[in-house]
């Protein structure tokens, strides 16, 4: 079967979020709910028609949440609680669909502040204490054990073979806070300045607080149903016309860029651009697209993948976003909610949530003119590209 064959199938039906906010003392389970019954009152669907399921999340809650929702599910899965699999699941609810193992796919994901916390208190992502370190290439016995530590290097050695000066990172956070401003969920709303964010700490030098993700509490739902299904449903359906899954092997390490160089990688500058599954299967090039939804926990990544992605090349992202390119109303704008790093962290999720919106055209200050085409990337390789009609 080729690529095209799964090309606007499927679509994005319904879309919800809970209330957004830091230190909300509500569990996951309950945000999950209210996000669920946003997101279907958003498609217009009956509760009795949902019968997939896919969570994302620190529990057991692929067999509690159909109980606590009041669905019955043909199909259900679930995926540990990191946002590389936010795309991922999105893909599978329209493998899913698309095979006849259900007919409207449940994509749901919620964060509570107690979670976060405990998490951080034991030392940085857990993920460090695996047998040969984690998959960011923490060193715990060097006393790395914080994810934030890959993207500061390899942004430290972009800025090295490129000739850059690292305070260029600012234009990210500063255009994102633009982006927050028009948002009435984002956590962080008020906009910054370049000085302010030169003025601001070092966390991992020279990554400083404004280039790291909010932590707050928080939930997303979609729901993925068929094309035919698609136009009976309340809101213009959003077509899923293109993906790409995650990849691996010593060149692919999450929050760097191809190559990059930092620990097993190679020396090679060069960034895979071309070829990638997600273009061919929308049938579309970089030059085409909207608009970019970047998982963004840290700042670098962006810069990252606007090279991985085709935007510009290798080696010429800092420069190129630069004089407001990616803000609203730029020449490409990123991360239109406000990202990870304005509107909160939500594994991803709500940068889903806000591609559909924008192809839909539902955004409001911050909608971008005649958005159709939406993509989202995560390092390494996950993508999603959304078609509005």
């Amino acid at each position: 079967m080729s690529l095209q064959n799964l090309r606007d199938k499927t679509a994005v039906v319904g879309v919800g979020k809970s209330v957004i906010g830091r230190n909300l003392e509500i569990d996951a389970l309950t945000l999950m709910s209210h996000a669920f019954k946003a997101a279907l009152e958003d498609s217009g669907l009956k509760k009795e028609e949902v019968d997939g399921l896919i969570v994302n999340t620190g529990g057991a809650e692929c067999d509690r949440l159909p109980q606590l929702l009041g669905i019955d599910v043909q199909w259900s899965s679930q995926t540990w609680s990191h946002g590389r699999m936010s795309g991922i699941i999105l893909e599978w609810a329209a493998m899913v669909v698309h095979a006849g193992l259900a007919r409207n796919v449940l994509c749901i994901a919620g964060y509570s502040s107690h979670t976060v916390r405990t998490r951080t208190v034991r030392g940085g992502s857990g993920e460090a204490y695996r047998p040969g370190g984690g998959p960011h290439w923490e060193a715990p016995e060097y006393g790395i054990i914080h994810p934030g530590t890959l993207p500061a290097l390899a942004f430290q050695r972009y800025c090295h073979l490129y000739g850059y000066k690292p305070d260029m990172l600012g234009a990210v956070p500063v255009a994102q806070r633009k982006h927050a401003s028009l948002n009435p969920d984002a956590v962080y709303r008020q906009r910054i300045t370049l000085d302010d964010y030169k003025k601001a700490r070092f966390v991992v030098e020279p990554l400083r607080l404004y280039d790291f993700a909010a932590v707050n509490d928080g939930a997303v739902a979609l729901i993925v149903s068929s094309a035919e299904q698609a136009g009976a449903c309340r809101k213009r359906p959003v077509y899923l016309s293109g993906m790409q899954g995650m990849q691996g092997g010593k060149e692919w390490v999450i929050f760097s860029r191809t190559n990059m160089g930092v620990a097993q990688q190679s020396l090679s500058r060069e960034t895979r651009q071309v070829n990638q599954a997600v273009y061919q299967m929308a049938g579309v090039e970089p030059k085409d697209i909207d608009a970019v939804e970047i998982y963004d926990s840290f700042s670098p990544e962006v810069i990252f993948d606007l090279e991985d992605f085709g935007f510009c090349p290798p080696g010429e992202a800092l420069a190129w976003i630069q004089g407001g390119r990616i803000e609203p109303k730029g020449e490409l704008p990123v991360n239109t909610h406000g990202g990870h790093l304005s509107e909160g962290m939500l594994g991803g999720f709500n940068h889903l949530a806000e591609a559909v919106r924008q192809a839909r055209g539902e955004c409001g200050e911050r909608q971008v003119p005649n958005a159709r085409l939406v993509q989202y990337t995560l390092g390494p390789g996950v993508s999603i590209i959304f078609r509005g009609t």
